[in-house]
């Protein structure tokens, strides 16, 4: 992703068993529970794998959404973002889904403790759709009070909500589906479709593809008028939207496109950035 950090080095497999247990420690007062700090619905942790903690950075910073990349390989889905980077021992159930279960359980029944809100759980597949995502169904069915499900045309909100992006020939399985626990990640050409909220309940697109603004100097009016209508057409369809290819690069800039996206209303935001993004949320108080 253009001008975006990327962290390569790998976590080795006892990191990831220590972090997967990490569980944060139970709030001891009522003062705790009601000074606990808010989540940040609106922070998106881009290619969250390739933090030295995966999923537990993010969660440590309050992000309400994360990024997961996936191959399958025999009947393992791993993560990573290059072929290249494929180890075993770093699938989705090590890294992802069984420390969210745990966290849920420890809990009660939210990523976030006193929280109702569900987390974001993008996963972005890489090999073939329709064969990749069967197999991430299978997975997702061993945690069956842990996923939002569709089940006979309604949504049923878990604490952790699986959005399926990448290779688009997962969509086909999906739609054939009438029970699945994950929904689809739409792009701007299916904003105004016919695939419902249900189905599509996020669009997602490259920034650098529909706008020229980074963020020095003026955002343009039509510009901006181009990003308010697609989010007023988004939200009164019952989707969200996400930009991806955004400055990721401390400084002006990034800040005052992060603040023009929040001021449109854009539902959530790409950083590789934690630190910065979350004490941007903070000083504006908009997540």
């Amino acid at each position: 992703m253009a001008l975006t950090t990327r962290r390569r080095a790998l976590t080795t497999l006892g990191a990831a068993l220590a972090g997967s247990i990490a569980l944060p420690a139970a709030p001891t007062s009522a003062h705790e529970r009601t000074h606990r700090p808010r989540p940040l619905w609106r922070a998106h942790a881009h290619n969250d794998y390739e933090h030295p903690r995966p999923l537990f950075d993010a969660l440590d910073h309050r992000f309400g959404s994360v990024e997961a990349d996936i191959y399958l390989v025999g009947d393992q889905l791993l993560v990573a973002h290059d072929p290249e980077d494929l180890d075993p021992s770093r699938t989705l159930d090590s890294l992802y889904l069984d420390p969210l279960a745990a966290r849920v359980r420890a809990n009660h029944g939210s990523v976030y403790r006193g929280y109702s809100g569900t987390l974001q759980l993008l996963v972005d597949i890489k090999t073939e759709g329709a064969s990749t995502y069967l197999a991430l169904d299978r997975h997702l069915r061993r945690h069956r009070r842990l996923f939002t499900t569709y089940a006979h045309g309604r949504v049923h909100r878990g604490p952790v909500t699986v959005v399926v992006s990448g290779d688009r020939a997962a969509r086909a399985p999906m739609e054939a589906q009438t029970v699945r626990r994950a929904l689809y990640d739409g792009r701007l050409a299916d904003l105004g479709s016919q695939a419902p909220a249900s189905f599509i309940p996020l669009i997602s697109d490259n920034w650098t593809l529909n706008f020229t603004w980074r963020g020095v100097g003026p955002f343009p009016d039509a510009e901006r008028h181009k990003l308010r209508g697609i989010v007023r057409t988004a939200h009164k369809r019952g989707q969200k939207v996400r930009f991806w290819a955004t400055p990721d690069l401390a400084g002006p800039a990034r800040d005052a496109l992060w603040g023009e996206l929040l001021a449109a209303g854009v539902d959530h935001l790409n950083t590789d950035d934690l630190a910065g993004l979350e004490a941007f949320l903070d000083t504006r108080r908009a997540a």
